[in-house]
């Protein structure tokens, strides 16, 4: 059976990326499915995302079950598996509990897009209840709020990104979290402007090119080639 080694690597570095830019952190997680199965691989629940490595990226089926690896999934895995199970056009999905954009989740405010970039995330949906996504049954409730869309927020609790695959599901992740922080910034000074619907699809359909997601994934895949390596304690 294939292992899947370039994919295991893309999810582990993007979450490395994430965690970098405090969009993962202790507890998130990123899959992605396995073509013609109803497998994912994801980090394993005990994976620490700071240092992360091809082998915390265990292989496991929609209900859980390991079919490769040595560690147990995360708990929320069933997050994925019933946003795999309702949106074929769906390759990859995230949760993540970003800083700036679960203060509006807290609060009831709107994120908005008050950047260019936020026009490709689409419409954000809510999700109300302040709960870990643990059972079947509210992964069913998520995914069925979700919808036809790719993000939802999480009230009080963090973000859930799907869409086609490793790299756009990770600039998501990333222009949420950027539009978010920059939504509160600008709010501190005046009202944001937020981009029209007609600016909004403008914007997008200029936005959602590969070259320029692929210009996101590099950005920040150089800052962690470039980190500082540590000197062990004296």
């Amino acid at each position: 059976m294939d292992n899947y080694q370039t994919e295991k690597q893309l999810l582990t570095d993007a979450i490395l990326m994430l965690e970098r830019a405090q969009v993962i952190d202790f507890n998130g997680h990123f899959s992605w499915r396995i073509p013609g199965r109803n497998h994912m691989l994801i980090n394993s629940g005990k994976s620490v995302r700071s240092a992360l490595s091809a082998n915390d990226i265990v292989t496991i089926d929609f209900e859980g079950n390991l079919i490769d690896g040595d560690a147990v999934p995360p708990m929320e895995f069933p997050i994925h598996a019933e946003i795999y199970r309702r949106r074929p056009d769906v390759n990859s999905v995230v949760h993540s509990h970003p800083l700036w954009s679960t203060l509006f989740s807290m609060t009831g405010r709107a994120v908005e897009p008050v950047i260019m970039q936020a026009a490709v995330l689409g419409e954000i949906r809510q999700f109300g209840k302040t709960v870990s996504i643990n059972r079947k049954t509210l992964a069913e409730e998520l995914a069925e709020t979700l919808g036809s869309h790719r993000v939802i927020m999480l009230k009080s609790h963090g973000a859930v990104i799907a869409a086609e695959g490793i790299l756009e599901t990770f600039v998501l992740a990333f222009y949420l979290e950027e539009n978010a922080q920059r939504q509160y910034l600008a709010s501190q000074l005046g009202e944001p402007m937020v981009l029209s619907a007609e600016q909004v699809k403008t914007i997008g359909q200029n936005l959602w090119k590969p070259n320029l997601l692929q210009k996101v994934w590099d950005y920040h895949a150089g800052k962690l080639r470039h980190e500082p390596l540590h000197s062990p304690a004296s």
